[in-house]
């Protein structure tokens, strides 16, 4: 088991104050589990043969804790005298070979030669599955978006989907399968929720509800002058 240092806090005098010393010593097990040697307020200063050493800062602290892979944005160098856990320094990197030369990139961001680019350099362009940056492939910008459209129509319906594409200028000659994605849709508001031949449907009906009002109030007033002449 590693050494601990009875640091008391100030104006504590944990030998006289037996709870004291007895939440110290839990606090240092619990912080110095896997450790050969360690700190009550630092944590693993050593580590076991085959783990790695991990420093994590606690604002203007910092505790050592003993893993046995490192965590993501960090690699694992190997010494003669320990295994540490050093933090990647390449910008948007999730997983590294060593200090800057990154393996796996952050979301959102595609590897080319060991950096991390959210768009692609000129002369390579972004590849959807593998998420790196593919020399010898390049694509067209963007075009306008689409129609709104559903079920092939452009009205009838409260929602649809519009659609952009864009195509291969110079294809990848490590995939013959296009190198991006190619359309990207999104959805959107209709402009027409009823088509035309709707419109005319729902007009003719409200002509025709028109009319049978008029012929029903007509009726109406004629029976009333009529039950008027008869009555006077």
């Amino acid at each position: 088991m590693g050494s601990f240092s009875c640091e008391s806090r100030p104006g504590l005098d944990l030998m006289s104050h037996p709870s004291a010393l007895h939440w110290k010593m839990a606090d240092w097990l619990q912080n110095c589990r896997s450790c050969l040697d360690c700190s009550a307020d630092n944590g693993c200063l050593t580590c076991q043969q085959r783990l790695f050493l991990l420093i994590k800062r606690e604002g203007i602290r910092q505790k050592g804790e003993c893993v046995h892979t490192c965590p993501a944005g960090h690699f694992s160098l190997r010494g003669q005298d320990s295994n540490r856990c050093l933090r990647c320094k390449a910008a948007n990197c999730e997983s590294c070979f060593s200090r800057e030369f990154c393996i796996r990139c952050k979301s959102e961001h595609y590897l080319l030669k060991g950096k991390c680019y959210n768009i692609c350099p000129k002369g390579s362009a972004p590849h959807a599955r593998l998420m790196e940056c593919v020399d010898g492939c390049e694509v067209s910008p963007w075009g306008e978006w689409g129609a709104c459209l559903r079920n092939q129509q452009t009205c009838g319906f409260k929602w649809g989907a519009e659609t952009r594409t864009r195509h291969v200028v110079t294809p990848s000659p490590k995939d013959s399968n296009p190198c991006v994605a190619l359309s990207v849709s999104r959805k959107c508001r209709m402009k027409e929720r009823l088509c035309p031949e709707e419109k005319k449907m729902k007009k003719s009906r409200r002509t025709k509800r028109k009319k049978k009002l008029a012929v029903g109030e007509g009726s109406e007033e004629g029976g009333r002058l009529l039950i008027k002449s008869v009555v006077g």
